[in-house]
């Protein structure tokens, strides 16, 4: 029952300090708002001991001071809750926050019969601090130190409006000094709790979004956009590219609802993706029903091609596993080139990392000429690893653009 009871006056905090809320308010101004309705609240509520022990005394003026501020404070609440308009609420408020408390301690006859109340006006640059910023309050603070001073030297000149027991007195110089600490220090606990909540929520956030740049971008390409947003463009002289193709993909996936299709090729390319991870290379982008994977960048590595050659006979064998597990007659088609590229970061709302040059179009050609669940490769890429893996040379074949050209298929590894 309890827990339910501070669960439901936590509730009603929240509402509260949301009144003066805006759809467009950034977490710092929803914060600021917030601090200064709540801080106006309470304060306005504890000002009814004030009002009430002065009026019962026959203090009608010194009463009236409190309940000026306690009328004022919930005419502002209500226009600020229609109009969210914090402008004119914060300066009244911390207006009213400095002038008050000295006006009540002046009319009660200084700084001994009305117990101190100037302590309340402290209040002022510390919520001129929170609402407004550090420049902002200075001379918040200035005033509130101008003001005491010049109560202070008139305070031999001060005629209260009535006597004041001893004992009033002495209790109000113990809610003062209670009621401004705990004033503050709630006001500081909420908005230090508040600001953390803030700041994690940021950095939640700050972690997602590094998340998806890392999935869009490789690590030292993402850090290096991070701290230079200009044209990001390198030029490697020796990778390796791969292009894989599902052949009979388009009609198994005639056959079969769209979500089975996504999850489908979700599947296949998940698990290609922790292949590329794998052997540390870097895949590039997927088109469709094709995937392409490349070695040697961004980070130069000597062992390129044998590791797109590793990627290529797991690839395979991914898929003949996924053919047998599924009945269906899917199968994969490599293509295999090495040389040099040139690889960079295009686009400015949708970054991309690609890669370009006569090495890549070599690659998709090679896929594309290429033979069912068969890698092929050229000549280079044969050179580079005959000693570790079985081929097959082809009959010249003619490719687009590139005219007859000598290929092998990567049979596997050597025993």
């Amino acid at each position: 029952m309890q827990r339910l009871t501070q669960r439901s006056l936590a509730a009603r905090v929240r509402r509260l300090a949301a009144i003066g809320a805006a759809p467009g308010d950034s977490d710092d101004e929803r914060l600021a708002k917030a601090t200064l309705t709540l801080a106006a609240t309470l304060m306005a509520t504890l000002a009814v001991v004030w009002v009430a022990t002065y009026w019962s005394l026959g203090l009608w003026r010194s009463g009236a001071i409190p309940f000026a501020y306690q009328l004022a404070t919930v005419a502002g609440l209500v226009v600020f809750a229609r109009t969210k308009r914090v402008e004119v609420f914060r300066s009244t408020q911390l207006a009213m926050m400095l002038a008050l408390p000295f006006l009540l301690q002046a009319s009660l006859g200084g700084f001994r019969v009305s117990s101190a109340v100037a302590l309340w006006a402290f209040t002022a640059p510390l919520g001129a601090l929170l609402f407004e910023g550090v420049r902002r309050s200075t001379p918040w603070f200035g005033a509130f130190v101008a003001v005491a001073v010049a109560l202070g030297v008139l305070e031999p000149h001060l005629n209260g409006e009535g006597r004041v027991p001893v004992s009033i007195v002495v209790a109000f110089f113990v809610l003062n000094v209670l009621g401004v600490s705990t004033t503050v220090y709630l006001l500081l606990r909420y908005f230090i709790g508040e600001r953390a909540r803030i700041l994690d929520a940021l950095s939640a956030e700050r972690e997602r979004s590094e998340r998806l740049l890392l999935n869009v971008l490789p690590a030292t390409i993402a850090q290096r956009l991070k701290e230079s947003p200009g044209v990001i463009a390198d030029s490697f002289d020796s990778v390796t590219v791969l292009f894989a193709d599902i052949v009979g993909f388009t009609a198994y996936a005639e056959a079969l609802p769209a979500g089975d299709v996504v999850a489908v090729l979700n599947r296949l390319f998940s698990t290609f993706d922790e292949l590329s991870d794998r052997h540390g290379l870097e895949k590039i982008k997927t088109i469709g029903d094709a995937y392409m994977v490349v070695a040697g960048l961004p980070v130069a590595r000597p062992d390129h091609a044998v590791a797109i050659a590793e990627m290529a006979l797991d690839l395979r064998d991914e898929v003949e596993r996924f053919r047998d597990e599924t009945g269906s007659a899917l199968a994969i088609r490599v293509g295999v080139s090495s040389g040099p590229v040139v690889a960079g970061v295009i686009g400015q709302r949708k970054f991309s990392y690609d890669v370009w040059g006569d090495t890549v179009n070599t690659a998709s050609r090679m896929e594309a000429h290429g033979i069912a669940d068969h890698i092929q490769v050229t000549h280079d890429v044969y050179e580079r690893l005959r000693d570790r893996y079985e081929f097959r040379a082809r009959e010249i074949v003619e490719v687009k653009g590139k005219g007859p050209m000598a290929t092998y298929l990567l049979l596997g590894r050597r025993a």
